[in-house]
């Protein structure tokens, strides 16, 4: 017998405002023509949602937070802990998880943040459940994945194309029993050689902000080098692998496999790779856009919705966000949500 991790609700929250391709080729064909229908072609990515421009990221992060609690039928004061996957920060400091922990009310909780970009959720996942294995005074842990991009991209640069805002929440409760139940194993991958191909330059100790660099448009998302393809085509295969050997499953038994949503064909190409079919993964691009750090939890719950994912079957979860970061984790789940 011992102690362990298991997902007892899942939520997410798309914002309000749909950005179709057609309105972004409306705004950018002139200065940049095709472009639209390239980016379309080689993600899959037809629309995404954005919310209020007067929203911060907790805002996005709150209702998310809100419909995870409801379905594991628990309330703010009976979390322990919130920890938040984000690289889009309400903040540099202080961190966006206590923001979220005030506006939930989640009073008894502590919280911290994890950064590690679109890698985010699952590292957070895994933390969650070494937490709870270790420590008996936590029994409830609330992981929040959650991305306001596009708030911190410059709105003429076509890359907003990627950027769609959103947020996903788990629940974790600890349990106790045999092995093999709830969370199994963890595995990770990093490059810090690519550190300075995608991200927010200047803020931060690096460079801080300065009304030239402000002008200049450092302190805004940018592209600087593309990353090569093998970055994923290559690391998602590796952690499946990885991460089903420590769980001590065969990579046949696993029923669902969910990967960071920014390109259609690379998730294709590595379910081709792991001899895995396509109804074993769900995809959610299409009409939500990449929203980073919150698209494994949302496609998640949009494949519990949509009946992929179902009671008792093996689960793993592979982010990958720039630095580079790759992470993932396998659950084995029990009865899903049963409150809601």
């Amino acid at each position: 017998m011992g102690r362990y991790a298991q997902i007892t609700g899942a939520g997410m929250y798309l914002p309000p405002r749909e950005v179709t391709n057609d309105e972004l080729r409306a705004k950018f064909d002139a200065a940049f023509p095709e472009f639209v229908d390239k980016m379309e072609a080689s993600s899959g990515i037809r629309a995404r949602f954005w919310a209020p421009e007067d929203w911060a990221t907790s805002d996005v992060a709150l209702p998310a937070a809100q419909y995870a609690l409801n379905a594991a039928g628990k309330k703010p004061e009976d979390v322990d802990l919130i920890i938040l996957g984000t690289d889009s920060p309400d903040y540099i400091t202080p961190a966006t998880s206590v923001v979220l922990q005030h506006k939930l009310g989640a009073k008894n909780a502590g919280t911290f943040d994890v950064g590690c970009a679109c890698a985010s959720f699952p590292t957070a996942l895994a933390a969650a459940a070494g937490i709870i294995a270790t420590n008996s005074a936590i029994n409830t842990v609330l992981v929040v994945g959650v991305y306001l991009m596009h708030k911190l991209a410059d709105p003429n640069d076509p890359m907003i194309f990627f950027y769609g805002d959103g947020a996903g929440a788990f629940v974790l409760e600890a349990r106790e029993g045999e092995p093999g139940k709830g969370f199994l194993a963890s595995a990770f991958l990093a490059d810090g050689s690519y550190h300075r191909h995608w991200g927010i330059y200047s803020g931060g100790t690096f460079e801080p902000a300065t009304v030239e660099s402000v002008h200049a448009g450092r302190t805004k998302v940018r592209l600087i080098e593309r990353y090569p393809p093998e970055v994923n085509h290559e690391g998602w295969p590796k952690l499946v692998r990885e991460v089903t050997h420590r769980a001590g499953v065969a990579l046949a038994d696993v029923d669902v496999v969910l990967f960071t949503q920014v390109r259609k064909p690379s998730i294709e190409l590595v379910m081709e790779t792991l001899g895995l079919p396509l109804a074993k993964t769900h995809t959610i691009m299409e009409k939500w856009g990449y929203t980073g750090s919150a698209c494994i939890p949302m496609a998640f719950v949009d494949a519990v919705a949509q009946g992929v994912i179902r009671p008792h079957q093996l689960v793993v979860m592979v982010g990958s966000g720039v630095g580079y970061n790759q992470a993932a984790v396998a659950f084995r789940l029990e009865e899903l949500w049963p409150h809601t």
